[in-house]
């Protein structure tokens, strides 16, 4: 079993027999966001990619719970510059933890950069989280991809988070067909109403994946959390 609870745009936490992650934590700077950096008791912190949004306060968790930070090798790379610990992954690469596993997974997306440094932080991606038994994939932040079929004939996705927000991610309609690929149990959207660019409505997107699919949506407001 595992508790997993929204803390706004595309950051999560996760709970599971002892062990705290962190996804993408973007409190700082958001608007919508609730939790401070502060409020964050996490094992280990899990980034998409380096776009300000995702990588967000990073390095003040990691450093503060000594926390290790764990991204493509080149994020990784740039973390452990900072001296924070790191556990790099590439796409398609997974590896087993005291918790469980995780994989990264395909994202269709650009990445980011310390604009200060010209730091290149390597490929947007996703993960496959495997925790107290059960199967999470966060997509990050990505547009449909046909890869997202594999997960649903490889896996069994006990819970899909996906963007829903349109502009720089999937919109509505692509997030509905992404579902029909991962057939995951449960699938809670993300990624939108944080700015007005990305300002959609949850409802519709949940609408629509009782409407197509055999998934059950749940749209979680800043500080729900769901058992799964």
């Amino acid at each position: 079993m595992a508790t997993v609870t929204f803390l706004g745009h595309a950051c999560f936490e996760i709970r599971s027999g002892g062990t705290t992650l962190i996804v993408d934590p973007f409190l700082s700077g958001n608007p919508k966001a609730e939790a401070k950096p502060a409020d964050i008791k996490a094992d280990y912190v899990l980034v998409t990619h380096g776009h300000g949004d995702h990588w967000g306060d990073t390095e003040e968790i990691a450093r503060t719970n000594d926390a290790t930070v764990i991204g493509c090798y080149e994020l990784a790379s740039y973390a452990g510059a900072k001296g924070l610990k790191t556990h790099a992954l590439h796409i398609g690469g997974g590896h087993d933890f005291p918790f469980g596993r995780v994989q990264m997974t395909s994202a269709l997306h650009g990445t980011g950069a310390d604009a200060a440094a010209q730091v290149y932080t390597g490929t947007a991606g996703g993960f496959l989280i495997t925790v107290g038994g059960k199967t999470i994939y966060h997509a990050g932040d990505t547009a449909l991809t046909y890869d997202m079929k594999l997960l649903g004939d490889f896996h069994k996705v006990d819970l899909a988070l996906l963007p829903i927000g349109d502009n720089f991610t999937m919109g509505i309609a692509d997030a509905v067909r992404a579902v029909g690929f991962i057939k995951p149990r449960t699938v809670v959207p993300m990624h939108y109403g944080t700015f007005e660019i990305i300002d959609v409505d949850p409802e519709e997107f949940a609408a629509e994946v009782r409407k197509q699919t055999t998934s059950i949506p749940a749209v979680l407001h800043v500080g729900d959390s769901l058992e799964i």
